[in-house]
């Protein structure tokens, strides 16, 4: 399997037709349709379900889709990394990490850094904790933004000088919007929308105790924006991070911590032993210096 052929394949399944694709990659639509052939012979799979007008991934041809695109990403990277690796520090710096308000301050380091060397680029990535996790083992990621709790041991890491704190998003209107926090007698009868993540998780799962159980979950959310027009609209209070959505203005939000406080830890890591890009090791000594 070449990289040719992945880009081949890509292309078709990007634009879901054979002919479009060879313009796209200029090159005859006979020979695109025979290295695509040549491939799924050499997996021995099928990849694409071939119409009139459109060829569709199959499932195999799906998985391919998102490894190929993996691939061609990290090549992509380590070209980039090598060809400017004795010249002027420049290059894109890849980040992962969860919704958190902490990243407000890799942000700030960013701009700062950009303003010193503006060729450098930064890319972020929002997941959840395993999606960043497995990005970055395989090398996509040059750094990760983690939330405790979560195993760090394989990891190089510096602890931010932020903690992320949990409760819930209500509407204003509500009768919990009164109160200044809210403890686990308070939600067991609510109906509750809880981050995919968190909800199968510590240290959620130990706030509540024997009451989760209990408890009416509604509904999941990846993204808080999201949760919180669930809110918006009447469906329930959304189980959170505070600092993420916007409560001023008009805003119709409000942001009510637990009680007892519930906080997390907030980790910048990367691997053990790695190679950093110089661009990449510029940004964590500028990191470390300052926390």
């Amino acid at each position: 399997m070449e990289l040719r052929e992945l880009k081949y394949f890509l292309a078709v399944a990007k634009y879901g037709n054979i002919s479009k694709a060879a313009e796209e990659l200029f090159v005859t639509q006979p020979n695109l349709s025979r290295q695509i052939q040549n491939l799924e012979k050499e997996l021995g799979q099928q990849l694409f379900v071939r119409g009139k007008r459109k060829a569709t991934l199959t499932s195999a041809g799906i998985l391919l889709q998102n490894r190929a695109e993996e691939i061609v990403s990290l090549l992509n990277k380590t070209k980039e990394e090598l060809t400017c690796f004795d010249k002027t520090i420049i290059g894109t710096i890849e980040i992962g990490g969860g919704e958190s308000y902490v990243v407000k301050l890799i942000a700030r380091a960013a701009y700062n850094m950009q303003k010193d060397y503006p060729n450098i680029k930064f890319r972020f990535f929002s997941g959840d904790t395993n999606d960043v996790i497995a990005k970055l083992d395989e090398g996509l990621l040059d750094f990760g933004i983690l939330i405790a709790p979560v195993d760090v041991s394989k990891y190089d890491y510096l602890r931010l000088p932020l903690v992320d704190t949990w409760g819930v998003w209500t509407r204003k209107d509500s009768p919990l919007s009164a109160k200044n926090s809210v403890s686990p007698t308070d939600l067991i009868d609510k109906p509750l929308i809880f981050s995919k993540h968190t909800y199968s998780k510590n240290p959620i799962t130990d706030w509540f105790g024997k009451d989760y159980e209990k408890l009416n979950v509604v509904a999941t959310y990846n993204l808080i924006y999201n949760a919180s027009l669930m809110v918006e609209e009447g469906m329930g209070y959304a189980v959170g991070l505070d600092k993420l959505i916007n409560t001023s203005g008009d805003s119709n939000l409000c942001f009510i911590p637990f009680s007892p406080s519930l906080t997390s830890e907030l980790y910048f890591v990367w691997k053990k032993y790695t190679v950093l890009s110089k661009a990449a090791e510029l940004f964590l000594s500028k990191l470390k210096s300052k926390y």
